[in-house]
C-alpha cells in the first residue's frame, strides 16, 4: 500500500482515518485503469491530473468544460445500500452537458466528501464512476476524497465532478442557423436521470416505504431499482451523428425539465411546438404524477418525462438523424417542429 509511513493517531481519534485514504485508492486504481484512454499522462495519486492533448486535426480548437453532482439521488443509495450506480450519474450530467456544444469529453475528475471513509464504500462509488467514462470514451485522471466527520453523517456522502471537452470553433453547435419547419428529435432518457429527486422522494417517502417490493406500475420492479436506474450517456451517439449532420440545436433535459431546457437550444423568436401525445411518457414519471397528485405542467417543468436529450436538425436531415442514432442504439423520434413563436415551448 503507497505511503505506508504515513499515519496519525491524534487525526484518527478525530475521525479522519488517513490510511483509509490510502487503501481505497489502492481499491480503486483497477476500476480507474478501465478508462485510460491515449490522452493518458500520469499515474492515480499525484497532485494534479496530466493529459496529454492531441490537437491533430483541430483547426481552431475550443475546450468545453461542464460541472454537476448527484443531488439528492444520493439518498436512495444510502437507503438502498448500493454505491455502484450514482457515479455514472455524476459522470452523465457533466459530459451530456459538455455535448451540447458539439465537444467530445476528455477527462473527467470527480469529488468525494463522505462523513467516515469506508474503503469499499469509496472504491464503489468509483467503480460507478469509471464506468460512466468508459461510455463516455473520457479518462479519470484524477479526484479527491475529502473525510469530513462532524459535517456529514458518518454513512453518508456527497458526489460532484467536473469534465472538459474540445470541440473546433467551427463546429461548435449553432443555434442561430434554426429557422421554422426544422424538427426537434428526442432521445429517450432511461428514467428520472439525476433531477428532481427532492420532489421524488416527497412523493413517495422514500424514508419509510419499502423500496424492494415489486411495483406493478413499473413492471415489476421495485421503487429502488427505478430511481436509482444511472442517467444515460448520450456521448456516442452524439458524436456519431455530429460527424454526419448538420446538428442546429441540443437540450440535455436536466432539472427544470422541457420548459426550462429545450428554449437553452432555440433562438429568440422561435419555439417549439410539441403534441403530448408523441411523447413517450415512462411508467416512473405517470406514477410520480398519480402518487404525487402533480399537475400535466409541473411534471414537465421538473422531470425529463422520458426525453433525455433534444436535436434539432433541418427537416431534411430528419430521417438521416434518426437512422444514425438507432445505428448507434437509440431509439430516437421525432417530438416537435420549430415554429415562429415568443413561447419557447408549445406543449
Amino acid at each position: 500500500m503507497m505511503h505506508n509511513q504515513s499515519k496519525s493517531d491524534s487525526y484518527a481519534a478525530a475521525g479522519v482515518d488517513i490510511t483509509a485514504g490510502y487503501k481505497a485508492v489502492e481499491l480503486m486504481k483497477k476500476h480507474i485503469a478501465r478508462t485510460m484512454v491515449n490522452g493518458s499522462a500520469s499515474d492515480i495519486g499525484g497532485f494534479g491530473g496530466l493529459f496529454a492533448l492531441d490537437l491533430a486535426g483541430y483547426s481552431h480548437p475550443v475546450l468545453v468544460s461542464g460541472t454537476d453532482g448527484v443531488g439528492t439521488k444520493l439518498k436512495l443509495a444510502f437507503l438502498t445500500d448500493r454505491h455502484d450506480t450514482v457515479g455514472i450519474d455524476c459522470v452523465a450530467m457533466c459530459v451530456n452537458d459538455v455535448i451540447c456544444c458539439g465537444a467530445k469529453p476528455l477527462f473527467f475528475l470527480d469529488y468525494i466528501a463522505c462523513g467516515k471513509n469506508y474503503p469499499e464504500k469509496i472504491a464503489a462509488i468509483v467503480s460507478g464512476v469509471a464506468e460512466g467514462c468508459v461510455q463516455a470514451g473520457c479518462e479519470l485522471i484524477g479526484g479527491e476524497t475529502a473525510e469530513m466527520p462532524g459535517f456529514y453523517p458518518e454513512n453518508e456522502y456527497d458526489l460532484a465532478g467536473f469534465s472538459v471537452g474540445i470541440v473546433d470553433r467551427d463546429k461548435v453547435i449553432d443555434k442561430s442557423a434554426m429557422k421554422p419547419g426544422d424538427l426537434m428529435i428526442a432521445l429517450p432518457s432511461s428514467g428520472v436521470h439525476s433531477n428532481g429527486f427532492s420532489l421524488v422522494r416527497k412523493v413517495f417517502d422514500v424514508e419509510h416505504c419499502d423500496l424492494t417490493a415489486p411495483v406493478e406500475a413499473l413492471g415489476g420492479a421495485s421503487l429502488g431499482e427505478a430511481l436509482l436506474t444511472p442517467t444515460k450517456i448520450y456521448v456516442k451517439p452524439m458524436l456519431a451523428l455530429f460527424d454526419r449532420v448538420r446538428v442546429k440545436g441540443v437540450s440535455h433535459i436536466t432539472g427544470g425539465g422541457f420548459y426550462e431546457n429545450m428554449p437553452r437550444s432555440i433562438p429568440e423568436g422561435l419555439g417549439v411546438r410539441i403534441a403530448k401525445k408523441d411523447v413517450r411518457v415512462l411508467p416512473i414519471f405517470r406514477l410520480i404524477a398519480e402518487r404525487g397528485k402533480i399537475d400535466e405542467r409541473d411534471m414537465f417543468n421538473t422531470f425529463n418525462m422520458g426525453v433525455g436529450m433534444s436535436v434539432v436538425v433541418a427537416a431534411e436531415d430528419a430521417e438521416r438523424a434518426l437512422s444514425i442514432l438507432k445505428e448507434n442504439g437509440e431509439d430516437a423520434y421525432v417530438i416537435g417542429e420549430i415554429v415562429c413563436s415568443e413561447e419557447k415551448v408549445l406543449l
